[in-house]
This record gives structure tokens, C-alpha cells and sequence, in this order.
């Protein structure tokens, strides 16, 4: 007997592209393709690429070329996609070129260029209910919805993903079950403005569990919360509307946690980025939520240097770093991308500037974290393990996403843990980004 064609995948980019790639790979699971590790053993190679800043689209060229130099057979998706003259360009060996989402061509293309003519039986060839995940089983991302209404002077991923086309709530609370009953003990929602999901769809009402279910944030949240696992929100926008979701965190019904790009400080600014929620006080909202819900957790990420950023521009953003007491901040000196209407502004701000603002910047921001975790010192955490080496366990409390965020490293001596255990932890020391802590004892 023959074995299964094979594919090897290479995933870059962010947490949406991952949703992406466990798409793909599903579905050619469930089409009887092995999905292998390495280049040596696969017959083809799929890339799924990321096009968002210049430093991503070199590392996504660079996949590229390894794939091809390794393999040979390469298959090229996502994002950098929409640029196909380019990649081909460079690489005139790659088999196709799909964009992102394009899910039922790049699928086709494996077909093309990798026909199965392997007899397969779906019903023995068993693909998992919750599909191929490429995170540990114990967590997952779910994505709510696809592309953006926005034109961030910045961004070109409406160009690359459209806009907002948000998934039914039924259909994803469908998907959220699978992925508990599967063993996965915290979703993290993704798109690329959750705070807008079901806004195209005028809040379409869904049906779950047989009862309505509006295709709306809060009202997902809400169903979440029913699910028994832990639920953080990523990539919210400070609408007026995210107030009504505060008190869910306060009830714990999802994580007191909100990732929110604020990107800058300065109206100015921010209006020259053309960013949503511009004109909201940002201030006055982060701190009546902390009323409401004092355990609130907020990262957020910034860009230092935009064009036309001056000295008294950059000393309003450290203000609000001063101000707003961020527990987890991401900085990013400013870089022009190919395509994005931000490269026509005036008032350029040199790369030596651009340097030292985003070391000014880090520097006052690894104070306040560090300020922030030391704060829970003496306190008593849930947290969720990650992995475990000798008597040593790697964990998150719920103001810690996974790979962005600082850890918990938890002594756990003579405990029966496991990843994906969920364990009450005294806190007993904090550095400038995890914190330390020690099993409770029963």
C-alpha cells in the first residue's frame, strides 16, 4: 500500500495567520495528505507568508527562498500573496501564489501540483472534531471574524484582507465547544477589530444551543463565559461599547484582560494615523474601567517616530505611558511600508530620532511593568500551566497571553501538574517581566 502524499507548512505572522494555516491544514488532512515537520520528507511545501511591515515581508522572502532551496516544490499563501508579480519575480520556481484566506485555492493548488491517488477513507483517516491545531492542545485562537473597515494611514491589511466580514455567533460558539470538548482550557479571540465584529452584518441574530445569540461582542462574550474555560480578548479598539464588557471581567466571566493597540497618545498624531477612536479620552475610559473591574490587565502597542511626531508629540505619549499604568506595552520605531498612504506625510523623522525615542520610551514603560508585578507580590493567583520540567512548571495568570506576555514560574515539587491544569499559586517575587510564585498547599 501506498503511503499519503505529504506536506510540509511553514507559518509566519501573527495569530490570525495561524487561524489561517490550522484552516489549511485541516482541510487537507480531512483530504488524506500527511502533514510532515521537515523538508526532507515532504513532497510539497506550503508558506503561509506575512506582508504587514518590511521586516515581515523579508522574512516571509526568505521562508521562500529556503523552502525552495531545501524542498523545491513550494507553494506560496497568505498575505505577502497579494503581491504575486513580486514573489515570482524573485522566485520564478514557486508552483502558485494564493492570497490570504484564499483557503479553496491554495488547497487546489496542492491538489494540482500533488494529486492524491491514495486510496482514502474519511471515516478511518479520522481529522479531530476541533481540526489540526499548530498550539498546544491545552489553549487555542478562535477567530471571530475576517479584514477590517479601517484605513490606518500605517496599515495596508485592508488592501491584503478586505473588510470586516465577521463569522455567524452560532458558528463560533459552535466552533468555541468543539475546542472545549477537545480539551482546551483558555480561547483566544482574534480578528482584526474585534470591538466592530457583527457591525457589517448589523448584528445579525444567530441561533446556539437553540437560542438566539446576536452576532455581537458582548453578547459573545456572555456565551463564552458559559463555556467553564478561560476567554481573553485580543485586538480591541476603545469603543464606547467595550464599557458594557468590563463588568463580565469584573463577574468572571471572561479574563480581565484587553490587548488594545492605542498605537499613540497625541490627537495629533493620532489623526494623521487616521486610527479609530481617535477623539475617545482614553484616560478617562482605561480608568473607569479599573473602577469596575480593578484586576484589569491592559496591553497595548505603540509606534514612536510616525512622520510628523515632534519632541512635544513623543512627551504627550510618555505622559500617558506616566498616566495610564500599562501592565504590558510593545514599542515599535516607525517604518514606512510599501503601500501604505502614511509614506506620502510630511515631516520624516530620522532613524537616529526614531531610536532614541523608542529607547526612551521602553525605558519608562519597563519601570511601570515592573512596578506593576511587583505589586503582586503576597497576592494569590489561578494560573494555567503551560509546560513542566522537573519540579520547575512554566504558567500564565490571566494577565498573561501566551508568547507575548511574561510567565509565572511556579516550584512545583512533589505535585502531580500537568500542562493544561489550572492551580491556585502564592505569589512570592516579580522581576521586570514574570513573576515567581509557589503551589497553595491543600
Amino acid at each position: 500500500m501506498s503511503s499519503s502524499p505529504k506536506v510540509g507548512f511553514v507559518s509566519l505572522g501573527c495569530p490570525k495567520a495561524l487561524v489561517d494555516s490550522e484552516r489549511i491544514l485541516t482541510q487537507l488532512r480531512t483530504d488524506g495528505y500527511d502533514v510532515v515537520p521537515d523538508y526532507d520528507t515532504a513532497d510539497i511545501v506550503v508558506v503561509n507568508t506575512c506582508g504587514f511591515i518590511d521586516s515581515a515581508v523579508a522574512e516571509s522572502m526568505e521562508a521562500i527562498g529556503e523552502a525552495l532551496d531545501e524542498n523545491g516544490r513550494v507553494i506560496v499563501t497568505g498575505c505577502l500573496g497579494v503581491k504575486a508579480e513580486d514573489i515570482k519575480a524573485k522566485y520564478p520556481r514557486v508552483l502558485a501564489v494564493t492570497g490570504p484566506q484564499a483557503y479553496e485555492e491554495v488547497v487546489g493548488a496542492v491538489h494540482q501540483h500533488l494529486p492524491n491517488n491514495v486510496e482514502h477513507n474519511p471515516f478511518l483517516d479520522l481529522v479531530p472534531p476541533q481540526g489540526i491545531k499548530l498550539t498546544p492542545r491545552h489553549y487555542a485562537y478562535l477567530k471571530i471574524s475576517e479584514g477590517c473597515n479601517h484605513r490606518c494611514s500605517f496599515c495596508i491589511i485592508p488592501s491584503m484582507r478586505g473588510d470586516l466580514v465577521s463569522r455567524d455567533a452560532g458558528d463560533v460558539m459552535a466552533e468555541a465547544v468543539r475546542l472545549r470538548d477537545a480539551g482546551v482550557r483558555e480561547l483566544l479571540i482574534v480578528s482584526q477589530d474585534t470591538s466592530a465584529y457583527g457591525v457589517d452584518i448589523r448584528y445579525r441574530t444567530g441561533f446556539w444551543d437553540g437560542r438566539p445569540i446576536k452576532t455581537k461582542l458582548k453578547d459573545l462574550c456572555e456565551a463564552l463565559g458559559e463555556l467553564g474555560i478561560w476567554v481573553r480578548l485580543h485586538y480591541v479598539y476603545p469603543y464606547p461599547h467595550v464599557d458594557h464588557i468590563i463588568p463580565l471581567m469584573a463577574e468572571g466571566k471572561i479574563l480581565p484582560y484587553l490587548d488594545i493597540p492605542f498605537q499613540h497618545a497625541s490627537p495629533r498624531i493620532l489623526k494623521s494615523m487616521k486610527r479609530p477612536a481617535a477623539s475617545e479620552n482614553n484616560l478617562a475610559r482605561i480608568k473607569a474601567w479599573r473602577e469596575i473591574c480593578p484586576e484589569l490587565t491592559i496591553r497595548s502597542t505603540f509606534i514612536v517616530g510616525f512622520p510628523g511626531e515632534t519632541e512635544e508629540d513623543f512627551q504627550e505619549l510618555l505622559q500617558f505611558l506616566d498616566d495610564a499604568q500599562l501592565d504590558r506595552v510593545g514599542c515599535f520605531a516607525y517604518s514606512p511600508v510599501e503601500g501604505a498612504t502614511a509614506n506620502a506625510l510630511d515631516g520624516a523623522v530620522s532613524e537616529e530620532v526614531k531610536q532614541d525615542r523608542l529607547q526612551r520610551f521602553m525605558e519608562k514603560q519597563s519601570v511601570i511593568s515592573a512596578q506593576r508585578l511587583q505589586a503582586k507580590v503576597g497576592t494569590r493567583q489561578v494560573v494555567l500551566i503551560d509546560t513542566v520540567e522537573g519540579d520547575t512548571a512554566i504558567a500564565r495568570s490571566s494577565s498573561s497571553a501566551p508568547e507575548i506576555d511574561g510567565v509565572v514560574h511556579v516550584t512545583v515539587d512533589e505535585y502531580d501538574i500537568e500542562p493544561g491544569d489550572f492551580i491556585e499559586v502564592d505569589i512570592t517575587s516579580a522581576d521586570e517581566h514574570d513573576l515567581f510564585g509557589v503551589v497553595v498547599g491543600e
